[in-house]
C-alpha cells in the first residue's frame, strides 16, 4: 500500500497531466481517475487512524488538492462527453421545427378564436366569451390527451402545441394518465401537477404581486 509521501509525489506529477488533458489518451484519463480515487480513499483511512493533529492537517491539505484534481478531471470529462454527443447527434432541423410550431400554434389559436366568435354571435359579451372559449379549449386539450391524439400533435408541433392553453391541459392530464396505475392518491393525486405545478405556483404568485402593485399605484 502506498505511503503518504508517495501520494504527495503522485499529486505533484498528476498536475502536469491535468494541465495537458486534451493531449492525453482516454486510457490515461481513466488511469488518472482511478489513481485519484484510490489515493483519496487511502487518505481518508490514513487521516482516521492518525493521532497527531499536525499530521492530520497535512493529510487534509493533500486531500483538498486531490479533490481539486478530481473536480478538474470531472469538468473535463463533462466537456469531452458533451463534444462527443454533439458530434454524434443528428442535426436539429430548426427551420422545419419553427414552421411546424408556428403552424400548429396558429391552428390552435384560430380554433380558439372561432369558438369566441360563435359565443359572441349568440349574444355573449366578448369578455365572457373569452373565458368560455378558454374552458372549451382546456376540455378539448384534455380530451385529445386522453385519446392519445394530443401527444402526436405535440411530436409534430413542439412548442406550438405547448404554449397555448391546450398545452396546459395536456401537462395536467398526461401525468395523471401515466401514474394512474399507482393509485388515485399516490399516483394521480401526487403526480397530476408534476409539470403544471410550477406554472400554477409562480403564475399565482406573480398575479398576487402585480395585483398588489396595481392596488398601491391606484
Amino acid at each position: 500500500m502506498a505511503d503518504f509521501n508517495e501520494i504527495k509525489n503522485r499529486l505533484e506529477k498528476r498536475w502536469q497531466n491535468l494541465n495537458v488533458l486534451k493531449d492525453i489518451s482516454d486510457t490515461e484519463i481513466q488511469s488518472l481517475n482511478q489513481g485519484l480515487q484510490e489515493d483519496y480513499q487511502y487518505l481518508i483511512f490514513l487521516e482516521a487512524k492518525t493521532p497527531d493533529k499536525n499530521r492530520r492537517k497535512m493529510i487534509k491539505k493533500v486531500r483538498a488538492s486531490l479533490i481539486e484534481q478530481q473536480n478538474i478531471l470531472k469538468k473535463y470529462n463533462q466537456i469531452r462527453y458533451g463534444r462527443i454527443v454533439q458530434k454524434s447527434a443528428p442535426p436539429i432541423p430548426v427551420l422545419k421545427n419553427s414552421l411546424a410550431a408556428f403552424f400548429v400554434g396558429g391552428v390552435i389559436c384560430s380554433i380558439g378564436q372561432i369558438i369566441i366568435n360563435i359565443f359572441t354571435l349568440n349574444g355573449i359579451s366578448n369578455k365572457e366569451a373569452s373565458v368560455a372559449a378558454a374552458t372549451v379549449m382546456v376540455f378539448i386539450g384534455a380530451l385529445l390527451t386522453g385519446l392519445g391524439i394530443y401527444d402526436e400533435i405535440g411530436r409534430f408541433g413542439g412548442a406550438g402545441s405547448m404554449v397555448p392553453i391546450t398545452g396546459f391541459a395536456n401537462s395536467i392530464v398526461s401525468p395523471a394518465i401515466e401514474f394512474k396505475r399507482e393509485g388515485y392518491v399516490y399516483g394521480v393525486g401526487a403526480k397530476v401537477f408534476t409539470i403544471a405545478g410550477p406554472v400554477i405556483l409562480y403564475g399565482s404568485l406573480i398575479s398576487v404581486i402585480i395585483g398588489l402593485i396595481f392596488y398601491i399605484i391606484k
